[in-house]
């Protein structure tokens, strides 16, 4: 076998079909997509998802569920979270952020008492869970509700 002899597999590579150039190619006239009919017309595409007129699978389906537009949608913030801060710290929600503890403020701040706290800490947050707050002032530090 030379360099001049190989080639492709046979079969792997195929010529492009030419549509609509005369009866001689097989795909002329129609161009393949028979007579009349919507899927024969330009444009004539379906869209993802129609059933020809009849009541289409995602309305037929009762919807489930209910969303409260009103609900408060707080960022979480465990105890054992804060215990990375120094002594004598006000830890509020521009310091969460720039720490990465929490990605965005949301509709406020939530402590939870998840862990222990060490250290003295005043702490600024929206809410507090009964447990977080024991454990705030337990080792010293303050709650701020804002």
């Amino acid at each position: 076998m030379k360099m001049h002899d190989l080639g492709p597999a046979y079969g792997s590579t195929t010529t492009s079909k030419r549509v609509g150039r005369g009866t001689g190619s097989g795909l002329g006239k129609t161009s393949g997509k028979g007579h009349k009919g919507q899927k024969a017309r330009t444009g004539g595409s379906i869209r993802r998802g129609f059933e020809g007129g009849q009541t289409p699978l995602y309305r037929r389906i009762p919807k489930r569920g209910f969303k409260n537009h009103f609900a408060k949608e707080y960022s979480v913030v465990n105890v054992s979270d804060l215990e990375r801060f120094d002594q004598d710290t006000v830890v509020n929600t521009e310091l969460l952020l720039n720490e990465g503890i929490i990605r965005k403020e949301l509709d406020g701040v939530k402590v939870l008492g998840n862990g222990e706290l060490t250290k003295k800490l005043t702490v600024v947050a929206t809410k507090f869970s009964k447990s977080a707050e024991e454990k705030i002032k337990a080792a010293g530090g303050k709650i701020e509700v804002k």
